[in-house]
């Protein structure tokens, strides 16, 4: 049996025997390894690099050393002590030991995966009163009797015998596979993914189709852990089919969706899009949908199947450069060479102007009140938008005609009234 799983009441055997001269044998034993740990693991920190140094203290790692390394004098001193003596003080030690590391260690592993959050914290109290309250119930001799309790609720899925002690074995061990993938996936994301020459897109492609592999993994290794036959599932799996074939289908589009995206690299993080009405940066492409900065600083979310299925504008699939056009119209009697010099010349000073292609005058149309002209230009840097910069062009056409006496025609209507008297 496990060492959780001894019915016996660990704290009556001390209590009975407080005045037995073993137990300072013991309490030595537990003292001088606490001792000992922090004279090791103080030079130990001064041995790492500046970089492992700077981990060590953000995560705290003394926190889980220290109680392992108090632990593992424990498990060997006992039996040795045990040949001569006995070992109570120890018996009690050494789960409350194995559950403190445990503690800190989950919460060790899950500040690593996940970022801060109130969920995480969430998450961490539920460790905290687990860890502690399966402790509690095994010191007291309570947790083989609740045990056999669970064990007696039970049902049948198939030929496979189920119970409420085998369900709560299964959600814990799934659990925890899921956060020792979750942690590999990161590893392999850090050490491997990170450094290999690839673009950001297959970057994150690799990244999630590691981790979606490991997750499934972790849910294979883990059931049978536990003695839940898989073939067992293939009722769930059928009626996931089912969901996904008629509730779930937009959204197992929107995945597939976001994979291709990673894929074919069309849409990249970082290029300038715009999608219907909306332009902006591509900032993160999501497994279900992908954000979109725009220059107001607002950002929106788009489902990944709206990416394939519509048309979207990549301004900087092949190259930055982008043309940009600001339309300006002269009156009739206008000397058009003029207004070209005229125009070309309130580029001066615009540094986001590329001088290849060079800046040109077209005229379009000829149209009502004037005639249709539009000053044509490239640029290599769309993320920073083209509004401040048409403003400022636009501020100094206005200038510049005002100097040389170029008019800008307004609608004219001539009123005929005619007299029928």
């Amino acid at each position: 049996m496990s060492e959780l799983q001894k019915a016996e009441n660990l704290i009556a055997p001390l209590l009975d025997n407080l005045s037995d001269p073993a137990l300072v044998t013991q309490g030595a034993l537990l003292l001088a390894a606490f001792v000992l740990g922090g004279l090791i693991l103080r030079p130990l920190r001064k041995t790492l690099s500046p970089n492992m140094q700077t981990r060590w203290t953000e995560h705290n790692w003394q926190r889980v050393l220290w109680p392992a390394f108090i632990l593992l004098a424990a498990l060997i001193g006992r039996p040795l002590l045990g040949l001569w003596q006995s070992v109570h003080l120890l018996n009690l030690a050494v789960p409350l030991l194995l559950s403190f590391t445990v503690v800190q260690a989950s919460f060790l592993l899950l500040r690593h995966i996940f970022k801060p959050s109130p969920a995480l914290r969430a998450v961490e109290r539920v460790v905290f009163w687990l860890v502690w309250g399966v402790l509690a119930l095994h010191i007291a001799g309570f947790l083989d009797s609740l045990i056999s309790g669970m064990d007696a609720i039970d049902f049948h899925v198939g030929k496979q015998r189920l119970s409420l002690y085998t369900l709560a074995l299964a959600v814990i061990s799934v659990c925890l596979t899921l956060i020792v993938a979750l942690w590999i996936s990161r590893l392999i994301e850090h050490r491997f993914i990170e450094l290999t020459p690839l673009n950001t897109n297959l970057k994150v492609a690799l990244t999630k189709l590691t981790r979606s592999v490991l997750l499934v993994i972790a849910v294979l290794i883990a059931l049978p852990l536990v003695g839940i036959d898989i073939t067992a599932l293939s009722v769930f799996g059928g009626a996931l089919g089912v969901g996904l074939g008629l509730g779930l289908q937009k959204i197992a589009s929107n995945y597939v969706s976001g994979f291709t995206l990673l894929l074919d690299q069309s849409i990249r993080i970082g290029d300038m899009v715009t999608v219907g009405e909306r332009f902006g940066q591509v900032q993160r492409i999501a497994t279900r949908y992908t954000v979109i900065r725009g220059l107001d600083g607002t950002e929106a979310i788009i489902p990944n199947e709206t990416l394939i299925t519509s048309i979207v504008v990549n301004h900087t699939l092949a190259n930055p450069n982008n043309r940009v056009g600001i339309p300006v119209q002269v009156a009739y009697g206008t000397d058009l060479e003029r207004a070209r010099t005229a125009l070309l010349a309130a580029l001066t000073g615009q540094n986001r102007v590329l001088p290849e292609p060079p800046p040109t005058v077209l005229l379009k149309d000829f149209g009502e009140s004037g005639i249709d002209l539009e000053l044509a230009f490239w640029i290599a840097d769309p993320e920073e938008g083209q509004l401040s910069l048409k403003s400022d062009i636009n501020w100094a056409i206005w200038q510049t005609f005002q100097r040389e006496g170029i008019e800008i025609p307004y609608p004219r209507r001539v009123v005929e009234i005619v007299d029928k008297r």
